[in-house]
C-alpha cells in the first residue's frame, strides 16, 4: 500500500503495484505536509498547514485523535518504530513528541532558530533527529527531551534528513 498526502487537503492510500485508490481521508482544513504508517499497519498519521497532526484508524476510516500544540504549520510527521509515540516538526520552531495513548505531548523540543521541516526517529531507539531553516541537524533523547548534538555546515535551509 503506498500512502500520499496533498494539497488538496485529502490523504489516499493505494494499491500497490495497481494505483487503485483504496482509501480516502478528508478532515484537515489546509494541506498535507507529511504521513506515516503506523509500523503495525492499521493506522496513520498526518501532518498540515493547519497546525493540527492527526491520527487516523483504517478500519473505522476515520479520525481518531487531533493533536494541537504547534502555533504554525506542521511540516512533518513520524511515527516511532515501538507505535506509542509520534512526532512532528513545526514552521513554529519547535517539535514535539506525543504519546499516542495518552494523548498527550511528552516533550517540546526546543533549540532551532528557524523552522524545523523533518523530524524521523532512528529506528528501535530513543533518538529523533531534526532538520531545520537554520541550516542545521540535531539529534534529540526523545526520553528527556534534550537536544544531545547539532551538526553546521549548510549553507541553506535543510529541508529534509534520515538515518540509513
Amino acid at each position: 500500500i503506498v500512502l500520499t498526502g496533498g494539497d488538496d487537503r485529502l490523504w489516499k492510500t493505494w494499491g500497490f503495484p495497481d494505483g487503485n485508490i483504496l482509501l480516502t481521508g478528508e478532515g484537515h482544513t489546509d494541506w498535507l505536509s507529511g504521513c506515516c504508517f503506523r509500523p503495525s499497519g492499521t493506522q496513520l498519521v498526518t501532518s498540515s498547514g493547519d497546525t493540527t497532526v492527526r491520527i487516523w484508524d483504517l478500519s473505522r476510516r476515520g479520525c481518531i485523535l487531533t493533536l494541537r500544540g504547534h502555533s504554525r504549520a506542521v511540516r512533518s510527521c513520524s511515527w516511532h518504530s515501538c507505535g506509542d509515540f509520534v512526532a512532528s516538526a513545526s514552521a513554529d520552531g519547535t517539535s514535539k513528541i506525543w504519546d499516542v495513548n495518552s494523548e498527550r505531548c511528552r516533550y517540546t523540543l526546543r533549540g532551532h532558530e528557524g523552522s524545523v521541516n523533518s523530524i524521523e526517529f532512528l529506528p528501535f531507539s530513543s533518538t529523533a533527529l531534526t532538520s531545520s531553516a537554520d541550516k542545521t541537524l540535531s539529534l534529540w533523547d526523545v526520553r528527556t527531551g534534550v537536544r544531545v548534538h547539532t551538526f553546521q555546515g549548510h549553507v541553506h535551509p535543510c529541508n529534509h534528513a534520515t538515518f540509513n
